[in-house]
């Protein structure tokens, strides 16, 4: 299993918890953005910096990301994409995302947009609360740890 990052908009918490289990649990661990993202030293950890532009950091990923692997996204298509090719997905925040439940977000997201592209104010995400790192880190260690056998 290798875990990629959406690091454009991954939050610096949820980076700091991957840098941990990946150190702990010596997984490989590629952030992605279209800018230099600082990663700690480590053998186990990189980071692609990729052009600017709509999507290449998630067509990045997509190319590179293989069955068994993990991305951590928010972005709703590119979960979609991943599971689609055999990975898994998870959020920042802590939600699995699986093709039993991908279809109603990508739905919902669609949704979203139209309600915005209306004029209709849909505000914006929640600011992440200690809770979400709590289910995020719960969520990461269970897959990790199914990873390398343990129950």
């Amino acid at each position: 299993m290798r875990i990629w990052v959406d690091a454009d908009a991954c939050p610096v918490a949820i980076r700091e918890i991957l840098f941990r289990a990946s150190e702990r649990t010596a997984t490989r661990l590629t952030l992605v953005a279209n800018r230099a993202v600082r990663v700690p030293p480590s053998k186990y950890i990189d980071s692609l910096e990729v052009s600017a532009g709509f999507d290449v950091a998630d067509d990045a990923i997509v190319a590179r990301v293989q069955t068994g692997d993990l991305v951590v996204t928010s972005d709703i298509p590119l979960a979609a994409e991943a599971i689609g090719q055999g990975a898994r997905a998870l959020s920042p925040r802590g939600e699995l995302f699986t093709s039993s439940n991908i279809r109603a977000r990508l739905n919902m997201r669609d949704f979203l947009d139209t309600m915005r592209a209306s004029g209709f104010d849909t505000g914006g995400p929640k600011a992440m609360r200690p809770a979400d790192r709590k289910a995020f880190a719960d969520h990461l260690d269970r897959l990790l740890a199914r990873r390398s056998g343990a129950p």
